[in-house]
């Protein structure tokens, strides 16, 4: 079980830019799937992006239609840290973010994108005016 702590969240204007940070504690971090889920007022929530380990140094990135081009998905691992850098935010992308990690090395991108997922943390507010 991994405890995972975000950050970097806050209000921005339409067009611009945040770059969200999750830090994690507890287990082995590098081999740990991770991804960012947001969820807006009175709606579910819902995949954004992930990074999956496949094994060795080799990682893959997925991200929901709604964000590619626009969002990007990093990791560092010696500082156990997984990034969300969001450019070119619209007022749709209003949301509480929430980073969540999984141990499992067998778990899918379909589980994934499910929410099937074994850790989150708190949420961060991002909040786009226009």
């Amino acid at each position: 079980q991994v405890q995972l702590v975000e950050s970097g969240g806050g209000l921005v204007q339409a067009g611009g830019s945040l770059r969200l940070s999750c830090a994690a504690s507890g287990g082995t971090f590098s081999r740990y799937t991770m991804g960012w889920f947001r969820q807006a007022p009175g709606k579910e929530r819902k995949f954004v992006a992930s990074i999956r380990w496949i094994g060795g140094s080799t990682y893959v990135a997925n991200y929901a239609d709604s964000v590619k081009g626009r969002f990007t998905i990093s990791r560092d691992n010696a500082k156990n840290t997984v990034y969300l850098q969001m450019n070119s935010l619209k007022v749709e992308d209003t949301a509480v973010y929430y980073c969540a990690g999984d141990s499992r090395p067998s778990i899918t991108t379909a589980q994934l994108m499910a929410g099937d997922v074994g850790d989150w943390g708190q949420g961060t507010q991002v909040t786009v005016s226009s």
